[in-house]
């Protein structure tokens, strides 16, 4: 796996992983907080951070910048640590440990990304199959997951036809009441739960979310 790896430290810090790049074969990229600056969207799967600099505002300020990325943490002190990340690795570790445990998060980190979706003020979790809303959540099938997904797509109304096709894949001549069945099942699932009736809509020119 080829990844782009941003890496957060001390000068010795980041020498040390410039050191052992070849061996990961990942595209390092470093930011050395009192010399750098970098383009945060640049294409990044990852971060990894000395723990060292939990103490150091500027490394506080830009983790609000890149919120949305994975952060790695790799500690030495084994001391409770009060800034944000997604994972902390304990050192001293072999290369080969490393190396799996940073290809194992970003892996899982984007399996858990393309996931989730958020739709208006709900989380539609496809692994789950289930559409939450704070502290509550209904379970769907994996057609409505797909009936969902396909709906929030597109910003403009959907036909019939067009969701049977896409959804279903029949013809547009087909005789069925497949997608009103369904979008009434569904309807009433997020009523009952949610008391909300305005989630799917239907218009004139069809259905959308």
């Amino acid at each position: 796996m080829r990844l782009t790896l941003l890496i957060i430290g001390s000068t010795n810090f980041n020498n040390s992983f410039n050191e052992i790049k070849e061996y990961f074969g990942f595209e390092l990229i470093f930011l050395n907080l009192d010399k750098s600056e970098i383009n945060i969207e640049t294409k990044i799967n990852a971060i990894i951070i000395d723990s060292k600099l939990c103490e150091n505002q500027t490394y506080l300020d830009l983790i609000k910048t890149i919120s949305s990325k994975p952060i790695l943490l790799l500690d030495t002190t084994n001391k409770s640590i009060n800034c944000k990340y997604d994972e902390k690795i304990f050192l001293p570790i072999s290369f080969i440990e490393l190396k799996n445990k940073i290809i194992n998060f970003v892996t899982i980190h984007e399996f858990n990304k393309n996931s989730t979706v958020k739709i208006k003020n709900y989380t539609l979790d496809k692994n789950e199959k289930k559409l939450k809303k704070e502290k509550l959540f209904i379970t769907i099938t994996e057609r409505e997951v797909q009936l969902i997904e396909l709906l929030n797509n597109k910003k403009e109304p959907l036909t019939k036809n067009y969701i049977l096709k896409e959804v279903w894949n029949y013809s547009v001549d087909a005789d069925t009441h497949t997608v009103e069945t369904h979008i009434y099942r569904l309807r009433k699932k997020i009523l009952h739960k949610f008391t909300d009736d305005k989630f799917i809509l239907n218009t004139k020119h069809g259905y959308l979310i």
